[in-house]
């Protein structure tokens, strides 16, 4: 079994995270501190020993390893035709913002949402529309009132669908799935399902894909994947997008070749194929280690920082933490935190919606990193306190 509690020293190496002072500790971007699953070490050091980095295809082995991988974990019947590989959810999301809407359209989202979103609408010329998220002091969920205007807006033509969500967690059920896609049916309104955080659930709850729930969601959808994020692979490049609408899915392959993001490097296909063949077991372990992290932080809020609270989550390491009834300017605190006790994390500010009153915790992280953590959390609100 993996030891997820062994320190990995990243300083020093490039590592975007862990690019800070030598007193501070990140806990902020979404990449994990421990290394890959050991089946994609060997695969990507088998590769790197051949010595030969030419230009590569995308092997049969890589499509049936995402086939398998979401028929036996997710029960979702995956044709090969669907599938293009693209170097990263990103950006396959901006490309099909760029090929399925036209320059002025709105896009929706529901918010708080993952901030790149808006930088992939907004830089191509498109408009955010954003559709809040109910919070009832305990989790979220879809006004449908409110997103049924913003769909059936004239100038709506796209929806954004983050499943599960990042940054509340949540894991979205078959039934708001299914209205969701009646919706954009009726209003014609394509949907992108980002389901990257999908094989980080909780151990007991299991995702659902969007494409799975109906022929409606199916035909109307694209829905990008990737290994990176359960994996830790982010610097390797690869995810992929399937689309079962033959239609749609010429619009979307043209735009990932014309955008050059189709072709992988050499070791993407090798790494992916790696992890959903052989990775299961080593996954498990780390959803494992992600609950028991999970239940630490809320036992400390609980004992330590009654004030901020962690609402209920089914996925993610990305922990919400509700901190408005110490500030409604959670970007303030986030600056105050880093500055007085070296503790970098995300500000819910960027996720727009009400994630001002939010600060995001990154917990995929060794045990001992996590305490050092929480002790500097738990000073930081005091003396932001006393101020």
């Amino acid at each position: 079994m993996a030891n997820f509690n062994k320190i990995i020293n990243r300083r020093g190496t490039g590592s975007l995270k862990w690019d800070v002072a030598d007193n501070e500790l990140p806990m902020w971007v979404a990449d994990m501190d421990f290394p890959t699953a050991p089946c994609i070490k060997e695969a990507v050091l088998k590769k790197a020993k051949s010595g030969v980095f030419g230009y590569q295809i995308v092997p049969d082995e890589w499509y049936e390893a995402i086939i398998n991988w979401w028929r036996t974990r997710h029960g979702l019947t995956i044709e090969k035709d669907w599938l293009c590989f693209t170097t990263g959810v990103v950006p396959a999301i901006t490309s099909c913002v760029k090929r399925l809407t036209s320059v002025g359209d709105n896009v929706v989202v529901l918010t708080p949402v993952y901030n790149i979103f808006f930088n992939s609408i907004e830089n191509s010329g498109r408009h955010v529309l954003g559709c809040p998220l109910c919070y009832d002091g305990e989790g979220y969920s879809i006004d449908f009132s409110d997103l049924e205007s913003k769909i059936s807006h004239p100038n709506s033509t796209f929806l954004i669908f983050c499943n599960p969500h990042n940054p509340v967690g949540k894991v979205w059920s078959k039934q708001e799935i299914e209205r969701i896609g009646q919706l954009c049916k009726q209003y014609g309104v394509t949907v992108l399902s980002d389901e990257i955080h999908c094989d980080l659930t909780e151990p007991s709850v299991s995702y659902v894909p969007f494409a799975s729930v109906s022929d409606v969601c199916k035909e109307i959808s694209v829905t990008a994947i990737s290994a990176s994020k359960a994996f830790s692979t982010a610097g390797l490049q690869s995810a992929a997008v399937f689309v079962a609408n033959e239609h749609l899915r010429n619009k979307v392959v043209r735009g990932l070749n014309s955008d050059e993001v189709a072709e992988p490097n050499s070791f993407a296909c090798e790494a992916t194929i790696a992890a959903f063949n052989e990775g299961g077991e080593w996954l498990d372990g780390l959803r494992e280690h992600i609950a028991e992290n999970r239940k630490l932080v809320d036992r400390f809020l609980l004992q330590h920082l009654p004030k901020l609270k962690l609402i209920k989550q089914d996925a993610t390491y990305l922990l919400w933490i509700d901190v408005s009834k110490v500030t409604d300017d959670a970007a303030s605190l986030c600056d105050f935190l880093r500055e007085q006790t070296g503790l970098y994390v995300n500000s819910g500010n960027q996720y727009r919606g009400n994630g001002r009153h939010f600060i995001r915790l990154n917990v995929a992280c060794p045990r001992q990193t996590l305490n050092d953590g929480l002790k500097r959390l738990k000073n930081g609100i005091k003396l932001f306190q006393k101020r």
